[in-house]
């Protein structure tokens, strides 16, 4: 996951480095962005924080501010779209006593980021969302740390207002599960239920959630300097054709050359799917038949980009082989699902 780091002050700018130090261990991929007065080390400089929001806010998956909760919530306020969509928003104070996610805690992930930097930070992380601070099942947690894709956000906010009157929710899953919560029952009576399906037309109660097991990953691979939009083209055609739909992705997988790809990258962030990368002696290792190509092993070192890096990251099998156009190939691969209900976030 990407972070962006923002302070205000001196006292911030040294501290965003050492959070940085500190999160980059975890695996976040960091950038400091600190007030031009205080830039020091491999921050980069702003000069207007409402400004620099604006230009960041939808490049990264989490923003962590240095300063006070109000700077940042009056700062972020004219960004917020939706919580399918918004970064996570953390707040810390410049002595690191507190980490509060303002926004996005289930779905962006904000409640469980706080937690890591409190960890991290011996800070203590303010979580006040009503099901966390009352210890019930939050299905936006759940699906988010699961790789679930919620078919109706209006249908998980009844959800979780009936877990916070304490009412049973019911369960159908085509998957085993494990560590059902005392809040589901596999009840098929219940008025309000989860349904854990590839089938989003199963409505086996009569307010019915569909979550969707976003286990297909995708292999990519382009020439350099594709844009967005030639990429996006064929990746709607490569789905429609094989019939996968859209939501069923859960990630994208390529070589590490193409790691800074601006087209790959701006399809991930636009669509909110995890890229990953791999080295020519990673993807060399992958066992199997693939389709390989002189040209491309070339370029890159390796005979094959897109199935050998969808079956390194699914370590899964391939279900749709390499398909390549005007210099763009992919290819799919699915992911075993295990539902679990005690999984966490990262």
């Amino acid at each position: 996951m990407t972070a962006a780091i923002i302070s205000v002050t001196e006292k911030g700018a040294m501290q965003s480095k050492l959070l940085y130090e500190k999160i980059e261990t975890k695996g976040f991929k960091c950038k400091r962005f600190c007030y031009s007065k205080y830039v020091y080390d491999s921050a980069e400089s702003y000069e207007s924080l409402s400004m620099l929001i604006k230009i960041i806010f939808n490049k990264y998956d989490i923003l962590v501010f240095i300063c006070a909760c109000g700077i940042a919530v009056r700062t972020v306020s004219p960004m917020i779209n939706s919580k399918t969509s918004d970064p996570a928003v953390i707040v810390m104070d410049e002595q690191f006593n507190y980490a509060i996610p303002i926004l996005s805690g289930h779905l962006g992930g904000a409640n469980r980021i706080a937690q890591i930097i409190a960890d991290e930070t011996g800070a203590k992380a303010v979580i006040t969302t009503a099901t966390d601070t009352g210890g019930k099942f939050s299905v936006d947690s759940f699906a988010k740390a699961n790789k679930l894709y919620i078919s109706d956000m209006k249908i998980a906010k009844a959800v979780s207002s009936a877990v916070l009157q304490n009412s049973k929710i019911g369960l159908v899953s085509d998957y085993d599960i494990e560590n059902l919560p005392n809040e589901l029952c596999r009840d098929l009576n219940r008025k309000i239920g989860i349904c854990i399906s590839d089938d989003t037309n199963k409505k086996p109660f009569s307010c019915t959630l569909n979550l969707v097991p976003q286990n297909i990953v995708l292999g990519i691979g382009c020439k350099k300097g594709k844009a967005l939009e030639e990429i996006e083209s064929f990746l709607f055609n490569f789905l429609e054709k094989n019939k996968i739909p859209l939501y069923k992705i859960g990630r994208i997988a390529t070589i590490d050359l193409k790691s800074n790809e601006k087209g790959i990258l701006e399809l991930c962030k636009k669509y909110r799917i995890e890229l990953f990368t791999y080295s020519t002696q990673e993807l060399m290792t992958v066992k199997g038949n693939f389709t390989g190509s002189e040209f491309v092993k070339k370029v890159t070192g390796v005979d094959n980009v897109c199935e050998r890096s969808a079956v390194l990251c699914s370590k899964g099998d391939i279900i749709v082989p390499k398909t390549a156009e005007n210099g763009i190939t992919c290819s799919a691969a699915q992911t075993n699902v295990s539902i679990d209900f005690a999984k966490e976030i990262l």
